[in-house]
């Protein structure tokens, strides 16, 4: 027997071992790619595909990588410096108790985080059932017909509501009227927003100033119910004035009050808007967490965001689809009434299921248990000489402690609680479904002066009556439909989410190979920190000292990405990447204007860009102008050297996509940006394709002047079925002062002000990406680039003579993904790209990009994560359906009744007694992977898009539909 020589000590320490469990290709599996491709190595692919003039000449200054355990324990002592205090903070986050099976079987649970947005809706049945049943669930709460499928959050909420109100109302007002009482965050992301479109907001911050805001002109008024200082406000009278002058009355109003109180729908509110954190979300130092809308009937085609919809399938059974504003960005792009792309999936879920775990019923106890909770708070500070305002209150008192306030509230600092100082002279004390009876004895020690009695709990509990004013009680039910009365065992609801589950295509299953939008792994350890205490029950607007662990968790990570960006400085706070563009923007036109060029309004946007670019930039008031591209698929210098000439006086900035929309780096990428910068524009550089570029080529360094980033994507935060994600903007050095900031938090307002609610946005998510570089290091990212780039060269020369890819360089090689031409298809067999991408779920993947950016293509990004046996196997599906397409072409199946035609199959369709199609039962069924990869049967046939928009119904199925 043969003894192996002793290896290094440092081999056996080896601190990159989980670089390779990230990046799915192994060293014989690259060599195998790179002899397809006909490339000698990895490094002559990339030199042949990455400009040379913007290769990056240096490595990122980025920790060595280091083990998964010692990544984790290293983040576990930064989250160690967050101190946990008891919350009575309130103002829009509360403390909440995730059901367990929830927490495991939904927020921690690879099925639900990892699946992607639910475009291909007969894969995504279950996660669109979920969000259909928060819809019905906030309509049943606010009383309002229809509410979408959760917006980023209660803030960004509201200002949406503003210009939603702007676009539907008679009145021709610019002015917003906002309740001085509605919480502060919610007021700075509103004025954020109206600035630049021109809509004057008008702040009444007493009764006085608020009745004679109504008795002017304005299109549309804003109040918080209850407020953010507790009071609950008879809002009906209101409300009618409001209408007298045909504007809008909008309400952010608490969803688990909604329970108790009326709703907003039933005294006349037109829109409704939220947060549901309080169902069963950890307040996460401020997220991600789903905020709602609700809407009368008439609103609902402009309604901003995603709707689900109920249609039927093929078979004429029940079947859930997006309806109305599916990705209506991309098809309106500046007309677009907004530029959301995305939501708050998993938080929505999450919120949904605590709703259907709990029922009507449970939910009501809760929301009385605090209820009483506050009046026998409001009993015992009575009784040590603190009368709360007056006004009724459901969660929240409000006391007048004038010189007293900080002493109070350093005594409650001193014991581990945080309460609110509102207004200098006046504190606030929240509570909530986590509140104990020990909590209120606690907050009454606070308040007592020494040697004074607390009150007796016990006295006051025998008949307490709530402090909520019992002519605005609600009289109504809600949550009516089975699916809220029936999962109350702990084994229903294990199943009803598994149930789901099953329904949906998600990566725990198999590769996503969507173009743009880069479905990577989620590793379980990035995964396993955003649920820890530290970081999970910490309140966004705790003093700052309590919240160290997140500040060196953001200050490392921003240092990461500048250098993975090349950019100065950055900003976490945009939410979702629409946002980052937003802020970005933002900030451009603030840079202009603080050197007297406010007049600079043009953007240039190539017709090959995101639908998001030239949303954003009509949202900060700029003017788009449409630059050309070539039959390459490049941007048209030619062109764009026109319109900067043109458009020289005024022009802001040009918007760009690198690499481009098309899959392909431009070669002329800095003559472009040098281009602009002659003509006093900036570049804005979109981040989406960042993931062929980290490592290899910075924006900051080449040219570009801003980029948003998707953490969802290229930084591994997960899809979470379309949501959460974080979109932060990046910067060069003279626009750091234009980045977002926070008065609310203590971040200093550098001139463009809040573009989300919490100063550090979805913080909770954050320590993922941290999780990512921490165990990637340099070399670890500059790998999983240049592994993504050699995936998509190698499913694009496997696939050239069956498909061919519609945009490459000179040398035929593309980026990190390809547009698969299937144009011409249509004229020879009657096959369509959405036939191919349908006849895919059979074979089990998820679709690629379907129609984007170019009609009847399908755009193929498979990222580094996964194996060669992967990218086989969805080889060779593609190559299987290109055969039964030539099968079409040679007649032996007729155009209109072929495998691709009736796709997706379901089992129920191939079980049938009775077959009368031209292919085979087992063809319908696509089992063809010979290495037995488990079969995954689509619950429903293809979905009718058009039955479902002209048949617009966006609640619960009632239960005789399925008869």
């Amino acid at each position: 027997m043969l003894m192996q020589s002793a290896r290094p000590l440092g081999e056996l320490e080896n601190a990159s071992e989980f670089i390779p469990r990230h990046i799915g290709v192994d060293e014989a599996d690259e060599k195998l790619m790179l002899s397809v491709i006909g490339e000698s190595s990895r490094r002559a692919l990339i030199d042949s595909i990455v400009p040379r003039s913007i290769a990056r000449s240096h490595a990122m200054k980025l920790p060595a990588a280091v083990t998964e355990a010692a990544a984790l324990a290293e983040l576990k002592a930064i989250a160690s410096r967050n101190q946990v205090f008891k919350s009575f903070i309130g103002q829009g986050y509360h403390g909440t108790h995730t059901p367990g099976v929830i927490l495991r079987n939904v927020l921690e649970n690879p099925a639900w985080y990892t699946a992607y947005t639910p475009y291909q809706a007969e894969i995504s049945q279950g996660r669109m059932e979920a969000l259909v049943n928060f819809q019905t669930m906030v309509c049943d709460l606010t009383g309002l017909p229809i509410a979408n499928a959760s917006m980023l959050d209660e803030a960004t909420a509201a200002a949406e509501a503003m210009t939603l109100a702007k676009r539907s109302v008679k009145a021709k007002s610019n002015v917003f009227v906002v309740a001085g009482d509605c919480h502060p965050q919610t007021i700075e992301v509103v004025q954020t927003r109206a600035k630049p479109l021109g809509i004057e907001v008008v702040l009444a911050n007493s009764a006085q100033e608020w009745d004679a805001a109504l008795g002017g002109d304005y299109f549309a008024v804003l109040a918080q119910y209850p407020s953010t200082s507790g009071r609950i406000d008879d809002l009906r009278a209101d409300v009618e004035k409001v209408h007298a002058k045909q504007a809008a009355f909008i309400v952010a109003a608490d969803l688990l009050a909604m329970t108790l109180l009326i709703p907003p729908g039933e005294f006349g509110a037109d829109i409704a808007v939220g947060t549901t954190q309080r169902f069963g979300m950890p307040m996460g130092a401020g997220g991600p967490h789903a905020a709602y809308m609700a809407c009368r009937d008439e609103f609902k085609r402009s309604l901003p965001g995603r709707l689900v919809g109920v249609s039927i399938d093929t078979h004429g059974n029940p079947a859930y689809r997006l309806a109305l504003q599916t990705r209506e960005q991309h098809i309106r792009r500046e007309k677009a009434t907004s530029n959301i792309c995305t939501a708050q999936v998993l938080p929505a879920v999450i919120a949904s299921m605590y709703a259907v775990y709990h029922g009507p019923q449970g939910l009501k106890r809760i929301a009385q248990r605090v209820a009483s909770y506050t009046a026998i708070l409001a009993k015992g500070l009575e009784r040590l000489g603190y009368t709360p305002r007056p006004g009724g209150a459901f969660d929240t008192l409000s006391l007048h402690t004038g010189e007293e306030t900080e002493q109070i509230a350093a005594r409650a600092r001193s014991e581990h609680a945080n309460l609110r100082v509102y207004y200098g002279e006046y504190l606030c004390i929240t509570l909530d479904e986590t509140t104990t009876r020990d909590d209120i004895k606690l907050v009454w020690s606070f308040f007592a002066k020494p040697g004074q009695a607390l009150p007796d709990f016990a006295e006051f509990e025998k008949g307490i009556e709530p402090l909520i004013p019992t002519e605005l009680r609600r009289t109504t039910d809600f949550l009516t439909h089975p699916v809220f009365n029936t999962h109350h065992s702990e084994t229903g609801m294990l199943r009803y989410i598994r149930a789901l589950s099953d329904k949906d295509l998600a990566l725990d299953r198999s590769m996503i190979p969507l173009g743009s939008c880069t479905m990577k792994l989620n590793a379980t350890s990035e995964m396993i920190p955003i649920t820890w205490r530290e970081f999970a029950f910490v309140h966004p607007f705790a003093p700052r000292d309590q919240l160290q662990g997140y500040a060196e968790l953001d200050s490392q990570l921003r240092a990461w990405l500048c250098e993975a960006t090349g950019y100065a400085g950055i900003s976490l706070q945009p939410n979702a990447g629409s946002q980052g563009e937003y802020a970005g923007l933002l900030a451009i036109k603030a840079f202009h204007e603080s050197k007297g060029n406010g007049h600079r309004n043009v953007c240039l946007i190539p017709s090959s860009a995101h639908g998001t670019n030239p949303a954003s930039a009509q949202m900060v008031g700029m003017r788009v102008v449409v630059t050309a591209c070539d039959t390459n698929g490049n941007v048209d210098l030619a062109d764009l050297r026109a319109k900067c000439e043109e458009h020289s006086a005024n022009l802001a900035c040009v918007m760009i996509t690198y690499p481009s929309t098309h899959g392909v780096f431009e070669m002329q990428v800095k003559e472009l940006c040098a281009l602009v910068h002659k003509h006093g524009g900036r570049v804005y550089v979109d981040g989406a394709n960042m993931n062929a570029l980290v490592g290899v080529a910075a924006p900051g360094e080449f040219g570009g002047d801003v980029s948003h980033l998707n953490l969802h994507k290229t930084f591994c935060i997960p899809h979470g079925g379309g949501g959460p994600g974080v979109g932060p903007v990046c910067v060069v050095e003279d626009l750091v002062p234009f980045l977002p900031g926070h008065k609310s938090g203590g971040v200093p307002d550098h001139g463009v002000g809040a573009v989300s609610a919490a100063p550090l946005g979805n913080a909770a998510v954050l320590p993922i990406s941290w999780m990512y570089c921490r165990m990637m290091g340099a070399e670890g990212l500059k790998q999983a680039t240049e592994i993504a780039i050699l995936s998509a060269n190698y499913i694009s020369t496997r696939l050239k003579d069956h498909y061919p890819t519609l945009y490459a360089s000179e040398n035929g090689h593309v980026a990190h993904e390809c547009i698969l031409d299937l144009r011409p298809l249509k004229e020879t067999s009657g096959v369509t790209a959405e036939d191919v991408a349908k006849r895919l779920i059979d074979y089990g993947f998820h679709a690629p990009t379907l129609s984007f950016p170019v009609a009847g293509t399908l755009m193929v990004e498979p990222t580094e994560s996964e194996t060669l046996d992967e990218l086989d196997r969805f080889i060779g599906a593609m190559i299987a359906i290109r055969e039964e397409i030539r099968r079409v072409e040679r007649g032996e199946w007729p155009q209109d009744d072929n495998p691709l035609k009736h796709a997706p199959h379901t089992a129920a369709a191939l079980l049938k007694g009775e077959w009368n199609h031209a292919y085979p039962r087992d063809v319908g069924a696509a089992v063809l992977d010979e290495r037995r990869h488990a079969k995954y049967w689509p619950p429903v046939g293809r979905v009718d898009n058009v039955y479902g928009d002209r048949n617009l119904f966006c609640a619960c199925v009632p239960m005789s539909a399925y008869e």
